[in-house]
């Protein structure tokens, strides 16, 4: 059995955010499963099951499952292309949890096509400023439960400094991204994006599940349909992102650094 690391959201390795993808023709074991992303320690591992015509997707951090992963869904679809499990002119659907997710090939770019979620706004409350670092001129939830956090400037983007401890403690909800609009064109939107600690993780590199939320938020602020995105964390990551109403298609590129075979 071979694992397969990915990076993805770039076009260079070691950059983007890594992924291990494992291809099965059935799932393994849900514990077993569970082991080999521990034993990866990447922010997900996604699983392919390719005995039906639609091919079942699971993720999993280093500590649960969860369900649904972008950058995990890019770095499996890279594999089956670059594989030849799927020819580049063929569009196929992965079953994950939380939704079917059509993905194609255009361009050198893979097409993803995810569901949007609506944004509820809350009230900002002085314990959530000093917990994140940062003080948001807006703050909206999810109906996935992810938090959003809009600031002034991409600066406050960048020097957000969470405490990881007290967003446990407090149950802060599964991902905050905290975001801005880019200062320059090249970019419609900024971003980083912060998870409790118990899903294994803290800061997420490059985060394609994000624009769930992020693409409905910034079409509400900037009236657009079609965004570029940049993600600033240490290893930087790019996305190209169409907004669809009820769907959001996210575009990436991806690079395998190594493969690993699973001895018995």
């Amino acid at each position: 059995m071979n694992i397969y690391q990915v990076d993805s959201f770039t076009s260079v390795r070691f950059k983007g955010n890594p992924a291990g993808v494992c291809i099965l023709d059935e799932f393994l074991e849900t514990e077993m499963m569970q082991s080999i992303a521990a034993e990866m320690n990447l922010s997900e591992t996604a699983f392919v099951e390719t005995r039906e015509e639609i091919f079942k997707i699971r993720y999993f951090t280093p500590t649960q499952e969860v369900p649904l992963c972008g950058h995990a869904t890019l770095a499996s679809a890279h594999i089956l292309y670059e594989l030849g499990i799927i020819p580049t002119n063929n569009e196929f659907v992965f079953r994950a949890k939380e939704s079917d997710l059509t993905i194609s090939y255009t361009d050198n770019w893979i097409k993803m096509d995810f569901p949007a979620y609506k944004l509820i706004e809350k009230e900002i409350s002085t314990e959530f400023c000093e917990i994140i670092g940062i003080k948001p001129i807006e703050l909206y939830e999810s109906d996935n439960k992810w938090i959003v956090a809009r600031v002034e400037t991409e600066k406050e983007v960048q020097e957000a400094t969470p405490d990881f401890g007290k967003i446990q403690e407090k149950n802060m909800g599964w991902v905050i991204a905290v975001t801005a609009k880019r200062e320059s064109s090249d970019f419609d939107f900024v971003v980083r994006v912060f998870c409790n600690p118990i899903s294994g993780i803290t800061e997420d590199p490059v985060t394609g599940a994000a624009n769930c939320i992020l693409v409905p938020f910034w079409n509400m602020k900037l009236g657009k349909t079609n965004f570029k995105s940049k993600q600033l964390s240490k290893r930087t990551g790019e996305l190209k992102t169409v907004y669809k109403g009820d769907r959001v298609e996210i575009f990436g590129q991806a690079k395998t650094v190594f493969r690993i075979e699973m001895i018995e």
